[in-house]
Formats: C-alpha cells, sequence, structure tokens
C-alpha cells in the first residue's frame, strides 16, 4: 500500500494527469443522461481468475474527482479472485462513477495483470533462494504502479529508475574502453554504498568483472552450459543475476542454476490484463 506522503507526491499527479487525458473538458456522455448531482451504487466484479492488485489507486481516482466518494472492498491487495467475484461497491455521484470508471479499470487491470502474471513466473522459483526481480522496462509514467504489482506478486524491485544504483551495460562498458575501466570509473565516481552490478555477455567479460571486483554480475541472453560455466568462473566472488528474455515458459529451465537473482522484463512489459468490470450502477 502507497503511504500518505508517496500519494500526495507521486501518486496522485499521475492519476490527475490521467484523468485530465480522459476528461479535457466534461464528460459529455455523463452529463447528457445525468443534468443533475444523483447518488448511485455500482459493483466491482471480477471477470475472470487472477491476483488482484491496485484497489487503493481504483478507490483514489474517484476520490479525487469527488472527495465524498465511498468504496467499499470485499477483498486486498495481493489475494486471489475468482470470475463472477463480486470485489467491491462503490457510492457517489453518479456522474463522477462514470467519469472516473475507465481511468479507475485501466489502473486496475494492468496492476492486477502484473501481480497475476508475477505470481505465476515467481511458482517456478519456489523452494529456490533465487529471487524473482523486474526491469525498468515499463510503460512511461506507470513505473510506480507496476514495480507495486510485481511486489504483490511476489517478485522484487531491481532498480526504480538511474538513480537507485549502478549498473553498467554495453553501451556503458564501450564508451568506457571496457569492463574494467568502466568499473573503476564507477567506483572512483559513485558513492560508497552503491553495489556495481556489470552485463555480461561473454565468458571473458565475467572474467573481467571479476577480476574487477564487480558485486553483481549479470549473465545476459548466454546459452544454460555458458551460464554454468560462468558461475563457476565466478566462484562465490560476486552475486549472479540471470537475464534475456525470461518469461513464464522458460523460467523453470533456469530454476536449478543455484544464481541469486532472476529478471524478467516481461513482469511488465508483456502481462496481460486481468478482465475486472464496473457493473449494475443504479441510483439510491
Amino acid at each position: 500500500m502507497f503511504d500518505k506522503v508517496t500519494m500526495k507526491l507521486n501518486v496522485d499527479p499521475l492519476l490527475m494527469s490521467a484523468l485530465r487525458e480522459d476528461i479535457t473538458s466534461e464528460d459529455v456522455s455523463a452529463n447528457s443522461i445525468m443534468r443533475h448531482s444523483q447518488t448511485g451504487e455500482a459493483d466491482l466484479i471480477c471477470k475472470e481468475d487472477g491476483i488482484i492488485c491496485g484497489l487503493q489507486i481504483f478507490e483514489r481516482v474517484f476520490e479525487l474527482l469527488d472527495p465524498d466518494t465511498v468504496t467499499e472492498f470485499y477483498v486486498k491487495d495481493g489475494e486471489r479472485v475468482e470470475k463472477g467475484q463480486l470485489m467491491a461497491k462503490i457510492r457517489g455521484d453518479i456522474r463522477v462513477l462514470l467519469c472516473g470508471e475507465r481511468t479507475a479499470l485501466n489502473y486496475l487491470q494492468r496492476m492486477s495483470g502484473i501481480a497475476t502474471y508475477t505470481s505465476q513466473v515467481a511458482s517456478y522459483l519456489e523452494g529456490s533462494r533465487t529471487k524473482l526481480l523486474d526491469t525498468r522496462k515499463t510503460t512511461p509514467n506507470n513505473r510506480i504502479f507496476e514495480k507495486y504489482a510485481v511486489k504483490t506478486g511476489g517478485g522484487k524491485n531491481h532498480r526504480l529508475n538511474l538513480s537507485d544504483g549502478v549498473m553498467l551495460k554495453d553501451n556503458h562498458i564501450g564508451a568506457a574502453g571496457g569492463v574494467g575501466k568502466a568499473v573503476e570509473m564507477a567506483r572512483e565516481y559513485a558513492p560508497f554504498v552503491r553495489k556495481i552490478e556489470v552485463e555480461t555477455e561473454t565468458l571473458d567479460m565475467v572474467r573481467e568483472a571479476v577480476e574487477a571486483g564487480a558485486d553483481i554480475i549479470m549473465l545476459d541472453n548466454m546459452t544454460y552450459d555458458q551460464m554454468k560455466e560462468a558461475i563457476g568462473i565466478i566462484d562465490g566472488r560476486a552475486e549472479v543475476e540471470v537475464s534475456g528474455n525470461v518469461t513464464k515458459e522458460n523460467i523453470a529451465a533456469l530454476a536449478d542454476l543455484g544464481v541469486d537473482y532472476i529478471s524478467s522484463g516481461a513482469l511488465t512489459h508483456s502481462a496481460p490484463i486481468l478482465d475486472l468490470s464496473l457493473k449494475n450502477l443504479h441510483v439510491v
């Protein structure tokens, strides 16, 4: 759940921007059939099985339009929901419910979809010490919501943004003139509290990263046999992350490597939405 400070400083502006995108001057449809304020109530219904996530955001969208809107939830973030399940009732000005509906559902469906997909992927790592990580491959201006959804689904967050840590990827290494030089420059510049991670694509790069004293070594798009050999080269001298086209279809084959982390951009860029609906709106 987002705390009050995070909501006010980081969440509310994004929600307001989304609402402004959908309502440039007025909701013509809602105002056409409801000329004056009238209290109504609607049901939040689940249309397929999954993990629900984003209820606080769903509620906040309507509160920003009208603080008198009241939502009563029957589920909590992280819980499994089933097709046909009544998850909440929302009461307020019918015009507010109508014009906030799509924005609120867009957030809730997207976040729930990510939580559901993450849960499916994470299940293949159960019983192992390997942590499932997300990446920065997120929808612009939605990272805070998508990374929260990953955590809700049982994954862990990698960097929230470029200020969070040092990750030296292929282009950083190329610009610096090699793995060793890149690590040396990062060690000199970055705050001492920051770990230094290096992305490697070959076994020679792995050796260079170990010799340079990298804290975390990412094995990117390597074959299974290459990863096994790389882990032997590292020999506990750095934490190990595996990355590169990791999905729920192939992660089981990586689970027995015994690495510290497996990261997957698919958690956020390829998760389908969870189908949800606001139904049965009526005057009360």
